[in-house]
This record gives structure tokens, C-alpha cells and sequence, in this order.
């Protein structure tokens, strides 16, 4: 009877540790799952975010696109996409820039300074940049993507109502 008991054992104990090694095996398949999902959403996140703030800047430009009013110049010495407006008599300006990982937008009278953490905070981004190419044309990039914006650079000039373009990188 001995020798049927310890077999018996020897059965059990070799269920019991094909059972653990499929354990360890199923726990590991999900953490691998769960980091993959996990990259997956944040790399969708970034890339929405992206193509979110080219549209919020094209969109911008289009209601302000006026003869010369829209630029790339600095705020703070940070890169900004700028837009004048004149209200009785008072010159007013719109700065869009990147700082400390976020899209900002200011909008205040020109000549008085503000610090750039002072401007709202449009959403989380972690580049932007903004380029003249050439009369008229200013090449928006956020991360992987780009946009062209065709804008009026006089009063005679018309231009695609500021047609842009998105090109993948």
C-alpha cells in the first residue's frame, strides 16, 4: 500500500507544478498584454493630440487670416505663432507656443510682458515648431505630423483662405 501512496504523491505534486508553470505562464502573457496596450494608448494619445492641436491652429488662423496680422516671431523668447488686432486704438496680440510640455495661448495688449506659464493652457504636447517657408506659407510640425498654411500677405493677395495641408512625416 506504501508504494500506491507515494506514487499517488508523486502524481499530485506533479499536477500541482504543471499547474503553477501554467499559472506563471498565463500572468506573464497578461502583464506582456497589459504593457502592450499600455504603449499602444499613449502612442494613440500623442498622435491624436497632435492632429488635435494642428487643427486648433488652422482653425486660428482661418477665423484671423487678415492682410499681414498673422507671423512667427517670439513670446519670451519661446518660438510663437502670432496675430495682432487692433481695438480702439490698442494693439492686441495672440501668442501660441510651446513651454514645459503644454500648447499655450496668450492673448493680452502688446507691451505688456507676461511670463510664459501665465497663457492657458491648450493641451499636453511635447513639440512644436513654426517655420516661414516662403511668402505666405508657414509650416506648422507637432511631433510627427505637419500642416502648410497658406495665408493673405496683402490686401490684394488671395489665397486659398488659408488652405493648409497635412503631410505625414
Amino acid at each position: 500500500m506504501k508504494i500506491m501512496n507515494k506514487g499517488h504523491r508523486l502524481d499530485t505534486v506533479f499536477v500541482l507544478i504543471i499547474f503553477c508553470i501554467f499559472a506563471v505562464s498565463v500572468l506573464m502573457v497578461l502583464m506582456l498584454g497589459a504593457g502592450i496596450y499600455q504603449n499602444m494608448t499613449e502612442l494613440s494619445r500623442e498622435q491624436q493630440n497632435e492632429r488635435t492641436v494642428l487643427s486648433y491652429i488652422r482653425t486660428k488662423v482661418r477665423s484671423n487670416d487678415e492682410n499681414g496680422r498673422i507671423y512667427i516671431g517670439e513670446f519670451n523668447g519661446l518660438p510663437a505663432l502670432l496675430y495682432d488686432e487692433e481695438f480702439d486704438g490698442r494693439v492686441f496680440r495672440t501668442a501660441i507656443y510651446h513651454y514645459d510640455g503644454y500648447i499655450y495661448e496668450l492673448y493680452s495688449e502688446v507691451g505688456i510682458d507676461f511670463a510664459p506659464n501665465e497663457g492657458t493652457q491648450i493641451m499636453s504636447l511635447d513639440s512644436i515648431s513654426f517655420e516661414t517657408l516662403e511668402s505666405g506659407v508657414i509650416r506648422v510640425s507637432a511631433g510627427t505630423k505637419s500642416i502648410l498654411l497658406h495665408i493673405r500677405t496683402s490686401s490684394d493677395q488671395v489665397i486659398f483662405d488659408a488652405f493648409s495641408e497635412v503631410i505625414m512625416q
